[in-house]
């Protein structure tokens, strides 16, 4: 079987250079472009790109009936979840009105509505 490599993860928005500016400050990576489009990378090659839809509609979080679904969402693992917490309310993030992780995990919405969790720092097991 041929070998897949993740190469980017797009990002619809209503504004690319807001969230570009969020994602590069909140994740520390490095502010490019590619393929024309804002984006963000990472020191071992992720990639974010950002792509300004007309009329986007931000996603509602939960999900309800009628309303815009969320059709992503990013997980962090980080070391110290209060204070990247802090850090992302200042760069422009939102508290979600409902959380659902208790003492595991913290849920805010970007700039541009997508949920985005935050939990505490663990090595996967394979």
């Amino acid at each position: 079987m041929t070998q897949v490599a993740l190469g980017n993860v797009m990002v619809d928005c209503g504004d690319e250079s807001r969230l570009q500016a969020f994602y590069a400050d909140l994740l520390g990576w490095e502010r490019c472009e590619l393929f024309a489009r804002p984006a963000v990378r990472s020191a071992t090659g992720v990639v974010f790109l950002f792509q300004e839809i007309e009329g986007y509609v931000a996603p509602v979080w939960p999900e309800e009936p009628d309303r815009q679904q969320k059709q992503m969402h990013f997980d962090f693992q980080v070391e110290d979840v209060a204070e990247t917490v802090r850090r992302a309310l200042a760069l422009g993030a939102s508290k979600a009105k409902v959380q659902f992780g208790g003492d595991e995990f913290v849920t805010l919405l970007d700039p541009a509505g997508h949920p985005v969790s935050y939990t505490h720092l663990t090595l996967p097991t394979i």
